[in-house]
């Protein structure tokens, strides 16, 4: 039975794998891009893929955009993917790094979840959230992007105690260092010299999550957690 996903960060890493896998074996995907033009080019590079343009910086669009996009009244899961770190220290950070980090890794997941549980429900489907290490051990210089993901583990407990008994199961994926433009990114940030073969290749994780999403429904993978094997 073809199933049918909604799913943020798609463009690279980790969401990028996710979607690819799950294409490829024929589910219908509706894909969360930041803008009109990342959605035509999304929609471009996964054949038969639906599209809506809402920048998660801004949640409060995300109401008129899905509303917009004339969604099936039946969704088997949503899978928040996408995601943004700016590093700094507590004295450094600026009111706009905390707002843009907490919005998109936070407040946009939450308000996205918000408005497909109707159709989550109606599918008894499945929420999954790619969290982070982060999201259970903040260190130094990681405040703004650790807090959003310790705020996305308390979102998938409280929506798992509040939807379960209506059938949707909650899953939270929390990855190590993996190897994506993130990770890049954070490597630029720290001043450190990047080597994406030290980390877990996206499709590790990729893999976690169709486990996940494909486990019989007498059962519920609640909180995984994937860390880099040893070399």
């Amino acid at each position: 039975m073809t199933r049918t996903h909604v799913l943020t960060g798609a463009g690279s890493g980790i969401g990028e794998a996710i979607a690819r896998r799950l294409a490829g074996r024929g589910d219908r995907l509706v894909l969360v891009a930041r803008d009109a033009d990342r959605a035509a080019e999304l929609a471009g590079r996964l054949e038969g893929a639906v599209t809506i343009a809402a920048d998660l910086r801004h949640p409060e669009s995300l109401a008129a955009a899905v509303a917009d996009a004339n969604l099936p009244d039946r969704i088997d899961s949503v899978i928040h993917a996408a995601g943004i770190v700016d590093l700094g220290t507590v004295a450094e950070l600026s009111v706009q790094t905390w707002t843009e980090q907490l919005a998109v890794n936070l407040v946009a997941p939450a308000e996205l979840t918000r408005l497909l549980l109707p159709a989550l429900r109606a599918a008894k489907g499945q929420v999954i959230l790619v969290n982070s290490g982060a999201g259970l051990s903040a260190h130094p210089e990681w405040s703004a992007y650790a807090a959003s993901k310790h705020g996305l583990k308390a979102l998938a407990d409280a929506l798992r105690g509040e939807e379960g008994p209506r059938g949707i199961r909650v899953t939270t994926v929390y990855p190590g260092r993996t190897a994506t433009p993130m990770q890049e990114r954070v490597h630029e940030q720290e001043g450190r010299e990047y080597d994406a073969s030290a980390f877990i290749d996206p499709e590790s994780v990729a893999t976690a999550v169709l486990t996940a999403l494909d486990l019989p429904r007498d059962a519920v993978i609640s909180d995984l957690t994937v860390r880099p094997g040893p070399r």
